[in-house]
């Protein structure tokens, strides 16, 4: 299971808002790529597919496939903003067996 923490489903209302999407979820998924083999990608989803897992939290929706859902299961999606870093959604995986050297991409 997914889970959403307060703030990064504060964060997608706002950017739903922003975006003149304010019925739509979160797409999250695994792609191929990047210097480790994969790395997350994320848009915005207006309905759930077959297969789909949704996560809901504070009356926002997560949609993750079938496919992505095995390296996502335990994963805590946030949002931090950070001077150093800048600010952006973390996703905090402990399916993770190693990411390359900018920490964009994973091997798990």
């Amino acid at each position: 299971m997914v889970t959403l923490t307060e703030t990064a489903a504060k964060k997608i209302s706002e950017l739903r808002l922003e975006e003149g999407k304010p019925e739509w979820g979160l797409r999250v998924r695994i792609v191929g790529g990047g210097c480790s083999g994969m790395s997350y990608e994320l848009g915005w989803e207006d309905q759930e597919a077959a297969g789909d897992q949704v996560v809901e939290a504070s009356d926002v929706k997560v949609y993750i496939d079938e496919h992505s859902a095995a390296y996502l299961a335990g994963s805590e999606i946030d949002y931090v903003d950070n001077q150093m870093m800048g600010a952006g959604f973390a996703i905090k995986n402990p399916n993770v067996k190693s990411s390359c050297g900018c920490g964009q991409s994973h091997r798990f």
